[in-house]
């Protein structure tokens, strides 16, 4: 709550400046994110440099005490150019409003006396009477001791902590608390402090891993939300959820809360069961004939189909396995709208279990990618140094392949939560997003197939291998390739596919996603001369045909080329003379 002065006027809280400077972030980039670093890594060490270099600045400039110029700081959410304005527009009013003060003059008490305390009435000698720096309030050193352990134990409330007098509002600075309280609450006063100068500022945020004690700043307005922190955690700056790049917050938010929510259960249940017509428990049918005995207490015995009592069916009814009242009432429409709400319940199942299923499996096949990446910096490529002979740092294409494989496996694992609620009726957008998405796919599979089991034939050698060099070349040349793929398919959606509908004018307009157009064939045709990802076309029927008059493609690591071109611009195989 900001506090007001006597004459009703409030400071306020500018977040226009928060005082942080820009720094580089010596961390890595994933290579489908920008290239543009918009975000900076800061340890508390760091933050509590900057911390020191803001008070130091109030200080000199207002020619007040460190203490003040903490609380001063605190006050306006830690922004230095923010407090000088307001100090120097209206200085009292400041103090009036923050709690400092004009510093009491000291009054000497009798030493014959002993003070009574105004919180517990006991009676205490001088020196165990204390007051704060702004105000004549004198309290025992016991209640001040309690009064600030109990605001310390209740949250980061501490900081703007105030005199315990009623009618007073003077601020109590950190050095009093600092002098009364216990190691321990003085440990929790430091931490919340430190962290007041994160949580009080729109530009930066904790790394939400769990453990993780760095902050990260952001720069607004350049780049994307993805962060990347120094712990090895990527996450989105704006919902803080995993990095989600190019599915937006809103399409994160609502797929996690339908994966957590009843409502597919819901559906299941509607899909698969029908409920007894004495109890109304749902029961499931699996196996078996069309006599159904509910559990007890019920153990109502019915016909599936028509969920009549099996006391009235038998031979005339079509015996066990037919029931011809179902099939007479469904003739007349008696069941359709049961049936079908039925349908729809399990064509809605079938759908989210088709994108579900794979978005899982691709969080798994990130998570064992992660698990050999970390492997592989920490001790494969160490073995494959003494096996190839050669220097590690000749050897960073293989880390950079799974860097590759990891990174691509988070984006096509959120490309089925874009597929989900990508509208059924644009099919043409549909169509569109399924071909680039097979295309980075199978370019990934490609990949990951390359660096998980061709390279074991080099780690588990015993001497250096002369078809090493020819293995770099492809893992490098199969690296580049999958990164122009799903830059293209990052692109596209981020875009909205809206090539798709300037392709559909006729004019052959090219794709900015992805350098795509459609043919008057209605068949997607990717365009070659810039470096796009696995040209060709697939039509209705799933399959695909690679080359075509204005590009070819290379059969070692499957770049599209130019027609013109000799030789693969990414791994310099000579274009085979059929092809020409």
């Amino acid at each position: 709550m900001i506090p007001s002065d006597e004459d009703g006027d409030e400071i306020g809280d500018d977040e226009s400046d928060y005082g942080f400077d820009d720094q580089s972030a010596d961390i890595f980039q994933p290579s489908s994110k920008c290239s543009q670093i918009n975000f900076v890594i800061l340890s508390e060490a760091e933050i509590r440099q900057r911390q020191e270099q803001s008070i130091t600045s109030v200080a000199t400039v207002l020619s007040v005490p460190r203490i003040d110029a903490v609380i001063l700081l605190r006050h306006f959410k830690w922004s230095v150019s923010r407090v000088n304005e307001e100090w120097f527009a209206d200085e009292q009013r400041v103090r009036r409003s923050v709690g400092l003060l004009e510093r009491p003059t000291s009054q000497s008490i009798p030493m014959a006396i002993e003070p009574t305390c105004g919180i517990c009435f006991e009676l205490r000698s001088v020196d165990r009477m204390k007051a704060p720096a702004f105000c004549n309030h004198s309290f025992c050193d016991i209640c001040w001791t309690g009064y600030m352990h109990t605001a310390i134990t209740d949250g980061p409330g501490c900081l703007t902590l105030r005199c315990p007098d009623p009618p007073c509002g003077a601020a109590i600075g950190d050095d009093m608390i600092m002098s009364l309280v216990s190691e321990e609450d003085r440990n929790k006063y430091m931490r919340f402090l430190l962290r007041s100068y994160v949580e009080d500022n729109r530009k930066a945020k904790w790394c939400p891993a769990p453990g993780c004690e760095f902050a990260v700043e952001f720069v607004p307005g350049s780049g994307s939300y993805d962060i990347v922190c120094k712990c090895g955690h990527y996450f989105c700056w704006n919902c803080l959820e995993e990095a989600h790049r190019p599915v937006d917050c809103e399409t994160v938010a609502k797929w996690i809360l339908k994966n957590s929510a009843e409502s597919e259960n819901m559906n299941w249940i509607l899909a698969n069961s029908k409920p007894c017509p004495k109890c109304k428990r749902p029961i499931e049918k699996n196996l078996g004939c069309m006599h159904i005995t509910c559990t007890p207490p019920c153990k109502f015995d019915f016909c599936w189909l028509c969920l009549g009592p099996w006391s009235e069916h038998g031979e005339r009814t079509g015996g066990f396995y037919a029931c011809n009242r179902y099939e007479a009432a469904k003739q007349e429409g008696v069941y359709d709208e049961a049936e079908r709400r039925r349908e729809m319940a399990k064509n809605s199942l079938e759908r989210y279990t088709h994108y579900y299923e794979r978005w899982a499996t691709n969080e798994s096949s990130k998570t064992k990618a992660i698990s050999d990446l970390q492997q592989m910096q920490t001790v494969q490529i160490e073995k494959l140094s003494d096996k190839q002979c050669q220097p590690v740092s000749q050897l960073k294409f293989v880390t950079e392949a799974w860097i590759q494989i990891v990174e691509c496996r988070r984006v096509l694992k959120w490309t089925y939560a874009y597929g989900y609620y990508l509208p059924e009726m644009e099919q043409a957008k549909a169509q569109f997003f399924e071909y680039l998405q097979g295309e980075a796919e199978a370019g990934l599979e490609r990949l990951h197939l390359c660096a998980e089991k061709d390279l074991q034939i080099f780690l588990e050698g015993d001497s250096p291998n002369a078809a090493f060099n020819e293995f770099r070349t492809r893992l490098a040349g199969l690296t580049s390739v999958t990164k122009t793929y799903f830059e293209n398919l990052v692109r596209a959606l981020e875009n909205g596919l809206s090539d798709v509908g300037n392709s559909r004018s006729g004019k052959g307009a090219s794709s900015k996603a992805s350098g795509s157009s459609k043919g008057k064939s209605g068949k997607i045709r990717i365009l070659g001369g810039g470096g796009g990802g696995g040209g060709g076309s697939r039509n209705g029927n799933g399959g695909s045909s690679r080359g075509g008059d204005d590009h070819w493609s290379c059969d070692n690591c499957t770049f599209v080329n130019a027609n013109g071109a000799t030789a693969c611009s990414v791994c310099n195989r000579v274009r085979p003379t059929a092809a020409f």
